[in-house]
């Protein structure tokens, strides 16, 4: 009996290369969005602009908040109001910033006719952004259809 070397098969060998695909379609990509870019950055005017007293940075809007109860009586920040102190504290607050908003929130019993009277003096007093405030319908469950 003969006893000879059994041969073995070598495994896979590790692989040694790096494989460059992945970074050149990065690269790709890179490439394309500087040439998009490169022009839109080019075209830009450089400018030294003067310095004035009256150039500041915006405020961010304020807004009053306007409630009309059932009873058609004004409140304005949470305050009652007559007519007349409606026009004048509106007239105050445009004068401090006329971007400011007016947030409506009146009663759906309301007539009207009270709505558009506030209105007009909010608009008379120089307050033309009025945003109109309700809340979202409940959602209800549909009930069940009876025979009769």
């Amino acid at each position: 009996m003969s006893f000879g070397r059994l041969e073995r098969t070598q495994g896979a060998q590790p692989m040694s290369e790096i494989n460059v695909t992945p970074l050149v379609d990065v690269m790709l990509v890179l490439v394309v969005i500087f040439i998009i870019t490169a022009p839109l950055l080019a075209s830009s005017i450089k400018l030294d602009l003067p310095k004035s007293d009256a150039a500041r940075p915006n405020e961010a809007p304020k807004y009053v908040t306007l409630v009309v109860d059932k009873a058609g009586q004004a409140f304005l920040n949470d305050q009652p109001v007559s007519s007349d102190q409606l026009d004048q504290r509106l007239r105050q607050s445009a004068a401090l910033n006329p971007d400011t908003e007016v947030q409506l929130r009146a009663d759906e019993a309301v007539p009207y006719g009270r709505i558009v009277e506030v209105m007009g003096i909010a608009q008379k007093a120089g307050l033309n952004r009025i945003g109109f405030v309700a809340n979202a319908p409940a959602t209800a469950t549909p009930a069940p259809a009876t025979r009769p």
